[in-house]
């Protein structure tokens, strides 16, 4: 099941999540502005235990390794899915404010997605 691409506008322009299944694992893809792979997280469901847990491989000088370990995280343990999250998000000269902003926006769009995942 393929949900619609989802969007969410900043005061520095859109952030995009984009979702896809393969089988029952989730694939995501969060970016905005000048676009790109900065850091890519695998949440996995340990169904023993009952928790997610999730990794993070990050570029080097990117910093988009926290949006993208805690939004596979939190999807996988919702769904008790393995998901694939990379993240890249750039807008150049960006100010502390507005990085709140942008990370208070993603965490709307991860919501967004488990909330569609859950009704589907």
């Amino acid at each position: 099941m393929n949900l619609p691409i989802l969007t969410k506008l900043t005061s520095r322009g859109e952030l995009v999540l984009e979702h896809r299944n393969i089988g029952d694992d989730i694939i995501v893809t969060l970016t905005g502005g000048d676009g790109h792979v900065g850091a890519v997280a695998v949440g996995h469901y340990d169904n023993t235990g009952g928790h997610a847990s999730s990794s993070v491989i990050t570029l080097p000088s990117h910093r988009d390794d926290a949006i993208a370990l805690d939004a596979a995280r939190k999807i996988t343990s919702a769904t008790h899915n393995t998901t694939i999250l990379t993240a890249g998000i750039h807008f150049p000269d960006i100010t502390n404010e507005e990085i709140r902003e942008v990370l208070s926006k993603a965490d709307e769009l991860i919501n967004d997605l488990i909330r569609a995942l859950e009704e589907a």
